[in-house]
Order: C-alpha cells, then structure tokens, then sequence
C-alpha cells in the first residue's frame, strides 16, 4: 500500500487506512483530501460498516503541523458528508489531536491495551474546534482534562468513562473491530441507519462542526449542475432550466 490512505471492502466492510507510518498517520493535505473521498465512496457504496485504523502501530498524530490540510474537518466521518452507516475506530498506538477527533465521530471504538489519547493543542497554539463536541461523548471534566492539560489518557481510562467500547491486546484492535463489523454488516441496515440517525440527531455538536455542516452543504450546491444552468442562464440573459441534481 504505497498510497496515504487505503480502502479495502472485505464482505461488504469498507477498511480504511492511515498510511503514513514515518509521521505517526499525520493528516496531512494529501490524507484529507483522500479521507473526503474515502467517505463520500463508503456512503455512496454497498459497504454497510466502515473500519478505520492506522498502519505502523500508531492510529494518527492529528493533523501535521508542518504540512496542515486546507481543510481538516473533511477528513472526519460525518462532517465531510452525513453517513447513515456505523464507522468503527480500531485504536493502536498514539491517538493524537485531530485523530482523537476523529474517534470521537466514529460509532464505536476497540483500543489496544497500550493505546493513548492526547490533545496537546493548548501547548502548540492552536484549535480547530472541533474537539469540544468530546464533551457530549464523555463526561465533561474528563473531557475538559483531555482538552485543557493536554495529558495521556491511557486506553483503560478511556474505557473505563465510556469513549472506548473493547480493549484489546496490541496488534489485535483490528481483528475485534472486524469482529464487531461482521455483525454489523450481518444486521438489518435500515435498522442501523435509523438508529445511527435519531442518536446523531441527540449528540450536541459543536459549532465547528455546525460551521463545516453548512460549508460542505454550500459546497455541494456551488458544485451542482443547477448551479452552473444558474451562472450560464444569468451571462445570457436567459430563462434557467433547473434539473435538480
């Protein structure tokens, strides 16, 4: 796999891959770039359950410093379009800044026992913002802790306050995340949907997110024929014939 990201279906199970061992599977323009499109191919598909994992033993560094996406809010399941279907986070090594956002927008998580979280971007300088919906999938000081002191918070403790579903043995995350994704895929995909639907629809986001939502919405109308009929029809001075797509 010499790409930055890689996806693979394996009966109906997309596995999607942080390829960018050397800096710990830093988002970098290349990787989000890829991310969106990993996503909107996963929705769009016959795949009912995504799995994300990163290859070298780490999931990710969050987005790299040196190298920052244009636009890194594409790259999170769920923001980068709306997903109807469960997105499993398979969790070894480091999970860092971005890539903790990342998790935190997944459905469920497997983490290996040696797995850590941190969010240092109070010491480098720096937020996206994205990170404060933490605070409606954990409890609030523990959340506020991760995002304010910038300490690890071991994959026991993750666990132990509900970000985590399974831990697992090291090099073993992926296998039980599969495990969890073959059931899934197994299960009545409307009823996943639905269900993965009202609880989003629960889960408070944050205005970040809220912010992305509308900007991908305005970016896919600017994108649509209608749109090009639109900017033509007005150059004409003519009548627009509105298709709808």
């Amino acid at each position: 796999m010499d790409e930055v990201l890689g996806y693979e279906s394996r009966d109906q199970i997309a596995v999607i891959t942080l390829n960018r061992p050397a800096k710990r599977n830093a988002v970098d323009e290349a990787m989000a770039v890829a991310l969106r499109a990993a996503w909107l191919r996963f929705q769009a598909g016959e795949d009912r359950v995504a799995v994300i994992t990163g290859a070298g033993g780490h999931f990710c560094g969050g987005m790299d410093i040196k190298a920052p996406p244009q636009d890194f809010g594409s790259s999170i399941p769920g923001v980068a379009m709306p997903l109807d279907k469960p997105v499993i986070a398979a969790v070894p090594g480091w999970c860092a800044g971005g890539g903790v956002v990342i998790v935190q927008h997944c459905d469920l998580c497997v983490a290996a026992t040696d797995a850590r979280f941190v969010f240092p971007e109070a010491r480098v300088g720096t937020t996206g913002g994205m990170i404060a919906g933490l605070a409606t999938r954990m409890p609030h000081k523990v959340a506020m802790e991760l995002m304010l002191l910038g300490e690890p918070l071991t994959a026991q403790r993750a666990y132990d306050v509900g970000f985590v579903n399974r831990l697992v043995e090291p090099g073993q995350e992926l296998a039980a995340a599969m495990t969890m994704a073959r059931t899934l895929a197994e299960s009545a995909p409307l009823v996943l949907s639905t269900l993965k639907r009202y609880v989003d629809s629960l889960v408070a986001p944050s205005p970040t997110y809220t912010a992305a939502m509308v900007r991908n919405e305005v970016g896919r109308l600017r994108a649509s024929e209608d749109f090009a009929e639109g900017v033509a029809a007005f150059k004409a001075k003519r009548k627009p014939a509105f298709k709808g797509r």
